[in-house]
């Protein structure tokens, strides 16, 4: 199992159970494939260094997790079309 670490901004124009059910959203498809989450991290609204589809704040999330490559691949597909997700990144964490 490979450690993976995931950076997501969401719409500012979520609400808090909009905001939640993204994360558990995510949380369960990496559960679901045999992954496990161990860190998660709601880092709040915040500004964004430059404008992203007409949005100049974003709501970060932080979620590290272990699991396969095809773990990562499944949450790279859904993260793509989900209305919600500005921006993210999946890194590979290094032992």
């Amino acid at each position: 199992m490979n450690t993976y670490e995931v950076m997501c901004i969401l719409s500012p124009e979520l609400d808090e159970e909009g905001i939640e059910a993204a994360v558990s959203r995510f949380t369960d498809l990496i559960t679901a494939d045999g992954g496990e989450v161990t860190q998660l991290e709601r880092m709040g609204r915040r500004r964004l260094a430059y404008e992203i589809k007409k949005f100049t704040e974003g709501f970060y999330v932080l979620i590290e997790f272990k699991g396969g490559s095809e773990v990562a691949q499944e949450l790279d597909r859904v993260m793509k079309i989900t209305d919600s997700v500005i921006r993210y990144m999946i890194l590979r964490k290094d032992k």
